[in-house]
């Protein structure tokens, strides 16, 4: 079962079942693209033929294939395209921290978007894309259609977490360890790939892996990450005026959800957010059926 409350501005869902049907087997069916900023080559892979276009950005350590099952939900009913972020798989891998900078990330989705022949698009972002899709919203909210994130509250909320929060600080220790010199060092596409489940989708997680940068994968840390002594930013927020949906995971060990927690006081459009018990934090990958169904229930409505 599930249960439906409504607090002033917005809906909170927490759902344990399926809403759609099994989707079909095997691979989206995709056309590969690039696009250029500032000499950089970013490739994107884009599904459906018609439909408000749908733009999903993927997190760490992951790249455009992380959202095949959404993809596949979607395609009948909206033009998606999923990016290769910079320094991952097919798009270039550039030299230096400022190059990961997330203005820099933030201007590769604009990119895409007028590649693919759009003014605006749905933004969608999980982990280090939902960094990405938040500072998007933000930023270029003439850009941005819709808002969904996967499991990377808001980044007030996760700041003050990181202030506040003995958890969450020690369960960050991961991303300190990220920034420190020569971390790229210890990792590869082996270690990289130890939460995909399956052996075919890993194989292709290993591949890609294998032809990312690791040293520019962790260059989001090093450059955009928080740092000790952590320090809760009481500032004015950038008040969000489009439909917002939140979809988290609550077995997340990386992004704890007590940073939901007033997520409604920062947004001035309406906020649906769906909590997964069970779920980790690569929520759409331990339940793509349910975050397929979610998201295309959610782009479907009022339309």
């Amino acid at each position: 079962m599930y249960s439906i409350s409504i607090l002033r501005r917005f809906v909170v869902v927490v759902l344990g079942f399926s809403v759609v049907g099994a989707a079909r087997a095997g691979d989206a069916k995709v056309t590969h693209h690039y696009a250029e900023n500032d000499g950089v080559k970013i490739h994107y892979a884009t599904a459906g033929d018609s439909g408000p276009l749908v733009v999903m950005i993927h997190g760490f350590p992951d790249f455009w294939y992380s959202w095949n099952e959404q993809m596949k939900a979607l395609q009948s009913s909206h033009r998606v395209v999923a990016m290769d972020l910079r320094g991952y798989n097919r798009s270039d891998k550039p030299k230096g921290l400022e190059q990961y900078s997330i203005s820099v990330l933030v201007s590769d989705v604009a990119t895409v978007i007028r590649d693919a022949g759009e003014s605006k698009a749905v933004i969608v972002g999980h982990d280090w894309g939902g960094m990405v899709a938040w500072t998007f919203a933000m930023t270029k909210p003439e850009m941005t259609e819709r808002l969904a994130v996967l499991n990377l509250p808001h980044p007030k909320g996760l700041n003050r977490e990181l202030a506040n929060n003995p958890d969450q600080q020690r369960n960050s220790q991961y991303a300190r360890n990220f920034q420190q010199p020569g971390a790229h060092e210890k990792l590869n596409a082996e270690r990289l790939t130890r939460w995909v489940k399956g052996e075919a989708k890993r194989a292709k997680y290993i591949e890609a892996m294998e032809r990312s940068d690791i040293k520019a994968m962790l260059n989001y840390y090093k450059r955009n990450y928080p740092r000790p002594p952590y320090k809760e930013d009481t500032s004015e927020p950038v008040r969000l005026k489009m439909p917002v949906l939140l979809i988290h995971g609550l077995a997340d060990q990386a992004l704890l959800h007590g940073a939901l927690n007033r997520t409604w006081e920062w947004i001035d459009g309406d906020l649906t957010m769906v909590t997964i018990p069970g779920a980790g934090h690569f929520v759409h990958h331990d339940r793509p059926k349910l975050v397929s169904g979610t998201l295309k229930m959610w782009l479907l409505r009022d339309r």
